[in-house]
């Protein structure tokens, strides 16, 4: 039986029935001893998961080095030889600047962020004027 998923590789979320898309939480950094049995834990989640899109939300991995976009590369590596891809989602500013510097843009797709202006202002909260401004 294979050991859980621990917080250092993926935990998931089973799609609804009818999905494609697979979402994965990745959190940690990774040592390049580790990516074997990460990349032998999702390809089994992933071929019993039945999902042809794998979502990686990759918010929470830290400070990130080579060993994690070697990690990320490896697994969309992995997850392609199962007729699978990856995208990641939240990935700070660090893991794009090395993915571009390595040269994998192409290869790990990040989801683009949200501008701040394009984000819906959330419910009951109003801009205020300075209250030393007359009302017009």
């Amino acid at each position: 039986m294979d050991p859980p998923v621990s917080s250092r590789d993926v935990s998931t979320q089973r799609p609804p029935p009818d999905s494609a898309t697979i979402d994965l939480v990745v959190e940690g950094l990774f040592d390049r001893a580790e990516i074997d049995d990460f990349c032998g834990r999702l390809r089994r989640v992933l071929e019993s998961s039945g999902a042809d899109v794998a979502v990686f939300d990759v918010g929470a991995v830290g400070d990130p080095g080579v060993g994690t976009v070697d990690a990320l590369a490896r697994a969309q590596l992995t997850a392609r030889r199962i007729g699978c891809r990856i995208t990641l989602r939240h990935a700070g500013g660090r893991l794009r600047e090395l993915v571009e510097l390595v040269g994998l843009r192409d290869v790990l797709p990040v989801e683009p962020v949200r501008e701040t202006e394009q984000r819906e202002q959330a419910l009951g909260v109003e801009e205020e004027g300075d209250p030393a401004e007359p009302i017009a």
